[in-house]
Protein backbone atom coordinates (compact mmCIF):
# COMPACT_ATOMS: atom_id res chain seq x y z
CA UNK A 1 0.00 0.00 0.00
CA UNK A 2 1.56 3.56 -0.89
CA UNK A 3 2.73 5.55 1.94
CA UNK A 4 1.10 9.12 1.74
CA UNK A 5 3.04 12.10 2.82
CA UNK A 6 1.52 14.89 5.30
CA UNK A 7 0.77 18.04 2.27
CA UNK A 8 3.06 20.18 4.24
CA UNK A 9 5.64 17.75 3.19
CA UNK A 10 4.57 17.45 -0.47
CA UNK A 11 4.88 21.06 -0.56
CA UNK A 12 8.50 21.28 1.42
CA UNK A 13 9.42 18.72 -1.05
CA UNK A 14 8.12 20.56 -4.57
CA UNK A 15 9.27 23.64 -3.36
CA UNK A 16 12.78 22.81 -2.63
CA UNK A 17 12.74 20.86 -6.14
CA UNK A 18 11.86 23.78 -8.05
CA UNK A 19 14.42 25.96 -6.15
CA UNK A 20 17.05 23.42 -7.23
CA UNK A 21 16.05 23.84 -10.72
CA UNK A 22 16.07 26.89 -10.91
CA UNK A 23 19.60 27.63 -9.17
CA UNK A 24 20.73 24.68 -11.59
CA UNK A 25 19.56 27.48 -14.64
CA UNK A 26 21.53 29.95 -12.99
CA UNK A 27 24.71 27.62 -13.39
CA UNK A 28 24.18 25.47 -16.50
CA UNK A 29 24.58 26.81 -20.06
CA UNK A 30 21.80 27.12 -21.97
CA UNK A 31 21.43 25.99 -25.60
CA UNK A 32 21.77 28.76 -27.87
CA UNK A 33 22.94 31.17 -25.83
CA UNK A 34 26.37 32.70 -25.31
CA UNK A 35 27.97 33.41 -22.00
CA UNK A 36 29.45 36.87 -21.22
CA UNK A 37 33.11 36.18 -22.56
CA UNK A 38 35.96 37.19 -20.26
CA UNK A 39 38.36 39.62 -20.84
CA UNK A 40 42.26 39.66 -19.62
CA UNK A 41 42.74 43.67 -20.44
CA UNK A 42 43.07 46.28 -17.56
CA UNK A 43 42.35 50.16 -17.68
CA UNK A 44 45.06 52.12 -19.21
CA UNK A 45 48.27 52.32 -16.84
CA UNK A 46 48.24 56.20 -15.88
CA UNK A 47 46.79 58.53 -13.70
CA UNK A 48 46.53 62.21 -13.50
CA UNK A 49 46.74 64.84 -10.66
CA UNK A 50 46.57 68.73 -10.30
CA UNK A 51 49.78 70.07 -8.13
CA UNK A 52 48.72 74.03 -8.44
CA UNK A 53 48.89 75.08 -11.72
CA UNK A 54 51.16 71.96 -12.84
CA UNK A 55 49.36 68.57 -14.38
CA UNK A 56 51.00 65.43 -13.15
CA UNK A 57 50.82 62.08 -14.70
CA UNK A 58 52.04 58.87 -13.05
CA UNK A 59 52.85 56.29 -15.55
CA UNK A 60 54.92 52.93 -14.96
CA UNK A 61 57.15 50.78 -16.26
CA UNK A 62 55.36 48.06 -14.66
CA UNK A 63 55.87 45.74 -11.78
CA UNK A 64 59.43 44.69 -9.87
CA UNK A 65 58.86 41.47 -8.28
CA UNK A 66 62.06 40.86 -6.33
CA UNK A 67 60.67 37.48 -4.98
CA UNK A 68 61.37 36.00 -0.82
CA UNK A 69 61.54 39.15 0.56
CA UNK A 70 64.24 37.70 3.32
CA UNK A 71 66.54 38.00 0.67
CA UNK A 72 66.16 41.74 0.14
CA UNK A 73 65.50 42.91 3.98
CA UNK A 74 68.24 42.40 6.48
CA UNK A 75 69.19 43.08 10.07
CA UNK A 76 65.27 41.71 10.30
CA UNK A 77 64.57 38.49 11.38
CA UNK A 78 62.06 36.29 8.88
CA UNK A 79 59.32 36.35 11.85
CA UNK A 80 59.27 40.35 11.71
CA UNK A 81 59.19 39.89 8.28
CA UNK A 82 56.06 37.48 7.92
CA UNK A 83 54.53 39.08 10.91
CA UNK A 84 54.35 42.78 9.21
CA UNK A 85 53.67 41.30 5.40
CA UNK A 86 51.04 38.94 7.35
CA UNK A 87 49.20 42.19 9.20
CA UNK A 88 49.20 44.13 5.88
CA UNK A 89 47.43 41.16 4.24
CA UNK A 90 50.20 41.32 2.03
CA UNK A 91 52.10 37.92 0.47
CA UNK A 92 54.97 36.45 2.36
CA UNK A 93 56.83 34.65 -0.58
CA UNK A 94 57.45 37.69 -2.98
CA UNK A 95 57.87 40.92 -2.17
CA UNK A 96 56.44 43.29 -5.47
CA UNK A 97 57.50 46.54 -6.37
CA UNK A 98 55.88 48.71 -8.49
CA UNK A 99 57.50 50.87 -10.63
CA UNK A 100 55.75 54.56 -10.83
CA UNK A 101 57.72 57.10 -13.22
CA UNK A 102 56.96 60.69 -12.60
CA UNK A 103 55.66 62.95 -15.57
CA UNK A 104 55.19 66.63 -14.95
CA UNK A 105 53.88 69.14 -17.25
CA UNK A 106 54.48 73.14 -15.87
CA UNK A 107 53.04 74.00 -19.35
CA UNK A 108 56.77 75.82 -20.73
CA UNK A 109 58.39 72.47 -20.15
CA UNK A 110 58.04 68.24 -19.29
CA UNK A 111 59.70 67.04 -16.36
CA UNK A 112 59.98 62.72 -16.62
CA UNK A 113 61.42 61.32 -13.12
CA UNK A 114 63.40 57.99 -14.09
CA UNK A 115 63.28 55.84 -16.71
CA UNK A 116 62.53 51.95 -15.65
CA UNK A 117 64.22 48.91 -16.64
CA UNK A 118 64.48 49.48 -20.22
CA UNK A 119 64.92 45.91 -22.59
CA UNK A 120 66.66 44.66 -19.46
CA UNK A 121 64.85 41.30 -18.41
CA UNK A 122 66.78 40.65 -14.90
CA UNK A 123 63.68 40.91 -12.89
CA UNK A 124 61.47 38.89 -15.21
CA UNK A 125 58.55 39.97 -17.98
CA UNK A 126 56.69 42.70 -16.18
CA UNK A 127 59.06 45.55 -16.70
CA UNK A 128 59.90 47.66 -19.42
CA UNK A 129 56.76 49.29 -20.17
CA UNK A 130 57.33 52.90 -20.25
CA UNK A 131 57.13 53.59 -23.21
CA UNK A 132 53.68 51.82 -23.77
CA UNK A 133 52.51 53.75 -21.06
CA UNK A 134 53.31 56.96 -21.67
CA UNK A 135 51.90 56.48 -24.97
CA UNK A 136 48.51 55.39 -23.09
CA UNK A 137 49.13 58.42 -21.06
CA UNK A 138 49.58 60.85 -24.66
CA UNK A 139 53.06 61.61 -23.47
CA UNK A 140 55.57 61.86 -26.58
CA UNK A 141 58.58 61.40 -25.59
CA UNK A 142 59.77 63.85 -27.96
CA UNK A 143 58.16 66.09 -25.75
CA UNK A 144 60.25 65.47 -22.86
CA UNK A 145 62.43 68.75 -22.00
CA UNK A 146 64.72 67.10 -18.79
CA UNK A 147 64.76 63.20 -17.51
CA UNK A 148 65.86 63.85 -13.72
CA UNK A 149 67.01 60.09 -12.34
CA UNK A 150 67.35 60.08 -8.39
CA UNK A 151 70.22 57.70 -9.33
CA UNK A 152 71.99 55.50 -11.93
CA UNK A 153 70.14 51.82 -10.65
CA UNK A 154 69.51 49.74 -13.51
CA UNK A 155 65.73 50.02 -12.70
CA UNK A 156 65.87 54.18 -12.58
CA UNK A 157 68.06 54.86 -16.09
CA UNK A 158 67.53 51.92 -18.20
CA UNK A 159 64.69 53.16 -19.98
CA UNK A 160 67.16 56.45 -21.75
CA UNK A 161 68.55 54.86 -24.78
CA UNK A 162 67.06 52.02 -26.84
CA UNK A 163 68.62 48.79 -28.08
CA UNK A 164 69.61 50.36 -31.11
CA UNK A 165 71.38 53.27 -29.47
CA UNK A 166 68.40 55.78 -30.15
CA UNK A 167 67.92 57.84 -27.24
CA UNK A 168 64.22 57.99 -26.21
CA UNK A 169 63.83 61.29 -25.16
CA UNK A 170 65.74 62.96 -27.89
CA UNK A 171 65.05 66.41 -27.09
CA UNK A 172 65.72 66.66 -23.37
CA UNK A 173 68.31 67.87 -21.01
CA UNK A 174 69.66 64.77 -18.84
CA UNK A 175 70.19 64.98 -14.70
CA UNK A 176 71.77 62.95 -12.30
CA UNK A 177 74.19 62.99 -9.07
CA UNK A 178 77.87 63.29 -10.51
CA UNK A 179 78.96 60.64 -8.02
CA UNK A 180 77.06 57.65 -9.13
CA UNK A 181 77.80 58.70 -12.88
CA UNK A 182 81.21 57.88 -11.73
CA UNK A 183 80.68 54.77 -9.96
CA UNK A 184 77.99 52.60 -11.48
CA UNK A 185 79.50 53.11 -14.79
CA UNK A 186 83.31 52.09 -13.21
CA UNK A 187 83.63 48.04 -13.21
CA UNK A 188 86.49 48.71 -10.81
CA UNK A 189 84.21 50.67 -8.29
CA UNK A 190 81.00 48.23 -7.88
CA UNK A 191 81.51 45.16 -5.44
CA UNK A 192 82.50 42.24 -6.68
CA UNK A 193 79.51 40.47 -4.50
CA UNK A 194 76.67 43.68 -5.42
CA UNK A 195 73.46 41.79 -6.48
CA UNK A 196 73.38 41.14 -10.37
CA UNK A 197 76.58 43.57 -10.95
CA UNK A 198 76.75 42.38 -14.50
CA UNK A 199 73.29 43.78 -15.36
CA UNK A 200 73.73 46.90 -13.17
CA UNK A 201 76.74 47.94 -14.61
CA UNK A 202 75.89 46.90 -18.41
CA UNK A 203 72.51 49.01 -18.30
CA UNK A 204 74.29 52.12 -16.30
CA UNK A 205 76.91 52.14 -19.44
CA UNK A 206 74.76 51.72 -21.84
CA UNK A 207 72.41 54.09 -21.36
CA UNK A 208 74.49 56.78 -19.02
CA UNK A 209 77.72 56.99 -21.30
CA UNK A 210 75.81 57.84 -24.37
CA UNK A 211 74.01 61.45 -22.81
CA UNK A 212 77.41 62.06 -20.94
CA UNK A 213 77.52 65.28 -23.20
CA UNK A 214 73.67 66.12 -22.21
CA UNK A 215 74.07 66.00 -18.20
CA UNK A 216 73.69 68.28 -15.54
CA UNK A 217 74.98 67.28 -12.43
CA UNK A 218 73.05 68.16 -9.40
CA UNK A 219 74.09 69.29 -5.98
CA UNK A 220 72.64 68.93 -2.63
CA UNK A 221 69.45 71.44 -1.92
CA UNK A 222 70.04 73.04 -5.69
CA UNK A 223 66.79 74.29 -7.85
CA UNK A 224 67.44 72.11 -10.52
CA UNK A 225 64.64 73.60 -12.43
CA UNK A 226 62.39 76.31 -11.53
CA UNK A 227 60.29 74.51 -8.88
CA UNK A 228 62.63 71.38 -8.83
CA UNK A 229 64.73 71.43 -5.91
CA UNK A 230 67.48 68.24 -5.27
CA UNK A 231 67.75 67.17 -1.89
CA UNK A 232 70.46 64.22 -0.89
CA UNK A 233 69.35 61.33 0.53
CA UNK A 234 72.76 58.70 0.40
CA UNK A 235 73.00 55.33 1.48
CA UNK A 236 70.89 53.64 -1.27
CA UNK A 237 73.16 54.69 -3.26
CA UNK A 238 76.47 57.47 -3.31
CA UNK A 239 74.76 60.07 -4.52
CA UNK A 240 70.89 59.12 -3.98
CA UNK A 241 68.83 62.05 -4.18
CA UNK A 242 65.01 63.41 -3.65
CA UNK A 243 63.62 65.79 -5.29
CA UNK A 244 60.72 68.33 -3.82
CA UNK A 245 58.06 70.02 -6.43
CA UNK A 246 56.75 72.79 -6.46
CA UNK A 247 54.18 74.78 -7.69
CA UNK A 248 51.98 77.74 -6.51
CA UNK A 249 51.34 76.91 -3.14
CA UNK A 250 51.24 72.69 -3.69
CA UNK A 251 54.40 70.67 -3.04
CA UNK A 252 55.06 67.11 -3.58
CA UNK A 253 58.45 65.08 -2.73
CA UNK A 254 59.25 62.09 -5.67
CA UNK A 255 61.26 59.87 -2.83
CA UNK A 256 63.17 57.33 -5.44
CA UNK A 257 64.21 54.94 -3.61
CA UNK A 258 64.29 56.40 -0.19
CA UNK A 259 62.15 53.20 0.93
CA UNK A 260 60.93 50.99 -1.56
CA UNK A 261 58.44 49.33 0.34
CA UNK A 262 55.46 50.76 2.14
CA UNK A 263 55.74 48.75 5.46
CA UNK A 264 59.29 46.74 5.46
CA UNK A 265 61.12 49.78 5.12
CA UNK A 266 58.87 52.00 7.66
CA UNK A 267 57.33 50.25 10.36
CA UNK A 268 61.00 49.85 10.96
CA UNK A 269 62.63 52.46 9.12
CA UNK A 270 66.20 51.00 9.61
CA UNK A 271 65.88 47.93 8.35
CA UNK A 272 68.53 47.87 5.46
CA UNK A 273 68.20 46.90 1.91
CA UNK A 274 70.27 44.78 0.07
CA UNK A 275 70.59 46.90 -3.19
CA UNK A 276 71.87 49.72 -0.88
CA UNK A 277 75.35 50.57 -1.19
CA UNK A 278 75.65 52.16 2.15
CA UNK A 279 72.62 50.14 4.70
CA UNK A 280 73.23 52.29 7.39
CA UNK A 281 73.66 55.37 5.72
CA UNK A 282 70.75 54.43 3.70
CA UNK A 283 68.68 54.07 6.83
CA UNK A 284 69.54 57.42 8.67
CA UNK A 285 68.87 58.82 5.44
CA UNK A 286 65.26 57.61 5.18
CA UNK A 287 64.69 58.56 8.74
CA UNK A 288 65.74 61.64 8.22
CA UNK A 289 63.76 62.46 5.88
CA UNK A 290 60.64 60.54 6.67
CA UNK A 291 60.53 63.04 9.92
CA UNK A 292 60.36 65.71 7.69
CA UNK A 293 57.63 64.82 5.40
CA UNK A 294 55.51 63.79 8.54
CA UNK A 295 55.94 66.87 9.91
CA UNK A 296 55.13 68.62 7.59
CA UNK A 297 52.72 66.69 6.25
CA UNK A 298 54.37 66.98 3.09
CA UNK A 299 52.43 64.22 0.44
CA UNK A 300 55.13 62.27 -1.53
CA UNK A 301 55.24 60.06 -5.02
CA UNK A 302 57.24 56.82 -4.06
CA UNK A 303 58.25 54.82 -7.02
CA UNK A 304 58.26 51.90 -5.96
CA UNK A 305 54.81 51.80 -3.60
CA UNK A 306 51.56 50.10 -4.75
CA UNK A 307 50.03 52.19 -7.49
CA UNK A 308 50.31 54.89 -8.39
CA UNK A 309 52.49 55.36 -5.18
CA UNK A 310 51.79 58.73 -4.34
CA UNK A 311 49.94 59.34 -0.28
CA UNK A 312 51.36 60.96 2.95
CA UNK A 313 53.68 59.80 6.00
CA UNK A 314 53.08 59.74 9.58
CA UNK A 315 54.76 59.13 12.63
CA UNK A 316 53.69 55.38 14.33
CA UNK A 317 55.43 54.36 17.33
CA UNK A 318 59.17 54.12 16.28
CA UNK A 319 58.44 54.16 12.31
CA UNK A 320 56.53 55.25 10.24
CA UNK A 321 52.85 54.33 8.56
CA UNK A 322 52.24 55.07 4.82
CA UNK A 323 48.33 56.54 3.98
CA UNK A 324 47.85 56.46 0.29
CA UNK A 325 45.87 59.43 -0.90
CA UNK A 326 42.62 58.29 -2.81
CA UNK A 327 42.21 58.12 -6.77
CA UNK A 328 39.83 60.09 -8.40
CA UNK A 329 38.58 58.82 -11.71
CA UNK A 330 35.82 61.37 -12.05
CA UNK A 331 38.39 64.07 -12.60
CA UNK A 332 41.21 65.45 -11.64
CA UNK A 333 42.69 65.32 -8.02
CA UNK A 334 44.45 68.67 -6.49
CA UNK A 335 47.42 67.82 -3.97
Amino acid sequence: MPMCLPAATTRRHVLMGTAAAAAAALVLPRAGLAKMAMSQAQAPYFYRFKLGSAECTVVTDGQLPLGDPNASFKNITKDEISRELVDNFLPTNNAVLEQNVLVVNFGDRVVLFDTGMGTDALFGPTTGKLQASLKAAGVAPADVDAVVMTHAHIDHCGGLVADDGTLHFPNARYFIGEPDFAYWTDDSKIPADYPARPHFLAQARKNLLPIKDRITFYKNEQEILPGITALSAPGHTVSHSIFMINSGNSKLCYIGDLAHHPVLLLEHPRTQFAFDTDPAQSAESRVRMMDMFAANRIPILAYHFAWPGVGHVAKAGEGYRYFPLPMNLEGINAI
